[in-house]
């Protein structure tokens, strides 16, 4: 009898132990499911909205191309470019000057001939899904701002553009190349330090509690900023987002104030793991490096269809040939036809960078849940579900089904870190 007790005792026992191992047999974790549980969150009624907001762009792309190639061929057809040139040539001798003051017309004329396009999809439209904060007071304010850097910035650029295209007329689009991507390298380094606090306002993130995890991942992963900086995008939306931009000494990792508010620490310190994944994967040379080949592809393919254009209706436009002033937009509508086949490829390669950026952030950061609960909320103005051929087309980060999923299968591969202690 003492012995049968003793012999229950030990099953027992050995059944006690293996109680933990049975419950976690029984309840697995599966990729699949948890990544459609977070899917889950969103209502019918949300996701209709998500959809409807993102597939929309889809069309702006295309009417965004058609509208801008009509304004570029009215200026072309109506003689409205060669009268502006005309007008610059009255009035002063100086080559220079004049391809400076025919940029002056050609920015404010173009203003008015695109603001309603830049009405309906960056006021009307954000207002129309709940995405914007702005009145129309402020936005339209801020487009003069947006105008006085074009009146500022574009005579530089095509006094020295137009500089090159009268001295190599053989070799224009090499040297023309090479004028465009100087400007863009000044762009870069100038933009978060001068352009960028135009429009918003930076200042150094003060709450310890969200800098000083953010600060201890960028030392851990060897990122040379002793400062995350926040600004203020809730005057103009309610999205969520965080940036790295610039280059050298101007390189500046920031998250916007609605990020700030809206988020848990876990989400924030996920996002900003991302952010700093750019930086030390050095997705802002990379980056450079490719627009620095399309640039060049671009001039190429210039190049071989500039002169053919004008030679089939130049004479109708009065454009005398590529140094002169008045083929602006004759440029600028086959850059943008360019710009428009090559948009899958370019978004290709922004989407891989992001990826990799992923990882990196899950990796940082450790908050694969934050980072999922995140990409829902992003779901506010990015579809989350689309095709493989929707998100190759028209996609220039992952899904966010695939974000979840990344998290997902990071959170299995790392199951250990999130059980709960036994007490």
């Amino acid at each position: 009898m003492e012995t049968l007790v003793k012999q229950r005792l030990v099953w027992a026992l050995i059944l006690v132990a293996l109680l933990p191992l049975a419950a976690s047999a029984q309840e697995p974790f599966d990729i699949a499911t948890a990544t459609d549980a977070y899917l889950s969150q969103l209502t019918p009624e949300q996701k209709a909205n998500s959809d409807a907001y993102f597939e929309g762009g889809y069309w702006l792309i295309l009417w965004g191309f058609l509208y801008g190639a009509v304004e570029m061929w009215l200026l072309l057809g109506l003689g409205w470019s060669a009268r502006m040139r005309d007008l610059a040539e009255k009035i002063t001798s100086k080559t220079p000057l004049r391809t400076a003051l025919y940029a002056l017309q050609f920015v404010l004329l173009t203003a008015v001939l695109d603001f309603p396009r830049a009405w309906y999809t960056g006021f009307f439209r954000e207002h129309q899904y709940e995405l914007a904060n702005q009145t129309f007071g402020p936005w339209f304010g801020q487009q003069l701002i947006g105008l006085a850097l074009g009146l500022a910035i574009l005579p530089l650029l095509l006094m020295a553009l137009y500089g090159v295209f009268r001295r190599a007329p053989r070799t224009w689009w090499l040297w023309g190349s090479t004028v465009a991507i100087a400007f863009l390298l000044i762009a870069m380094l100038l933009a978060p330090v001068y352009i960028a606090p135009l429009f918003n306002t930076y200042t150094p993130v003060d709450q310890p509690e969200v800098r000083d995890p953010v600060l201890a991942m960028a030392r851990a992963n060897g990122v040379p900023v002793d400062n995350i900086y926040v600004f203020d995008a809730s005057v103009q939306s309610t999205r969520i987002s965080a940036n790295v931009s610039g280059i050298l000494g101007t390189m500046r990792v920031s998250l916007n104030d609605n990020l700030l508010n809206r988020s848990s620490i876990p989400e924030i310190k996920a996002v900003m793991g991302h952010e700093l994944g750019h930086y030390v994967l050095n997705h802002v040379y990379e980056g450079l490096m490719f627009f620095i080949l399309v640039v060049l592809a671009a001039f190429g393919f210039l190049r071989f269809t500039f002169d053919r254009a004008l030679a089939r209706w130049g004479s109708g436009w009065g454009v005398r040939g590529i140094a002169d002033p008045a083929g602006l937009p004759l440029l600028i509508l086959l850059m943008s036809v360019f710009s428009f086949v090559l948009t899958p490829v370019t978004n290709t390669f922004i989407r891989v960078n992001e990826a990799e950026a992923d990882i990196f952030g899950l990796n940082a950061a450790r908050e694969p849940d934050g980072f999922a609960s995140t990409a829902v909320k992003l779901s506010e103005y990015r579809k989350l579900d689309p095709g493989p051929i929707e998100e190759f087309l028209f996609f220039d980060h992952p899904s966010g089904r695939a974000r979840i999923h990344m998290a997902m299968q990071w959170k299995a591969e790392h199951l250990e870190e999130f059980r709960e202690p036994a007490e």
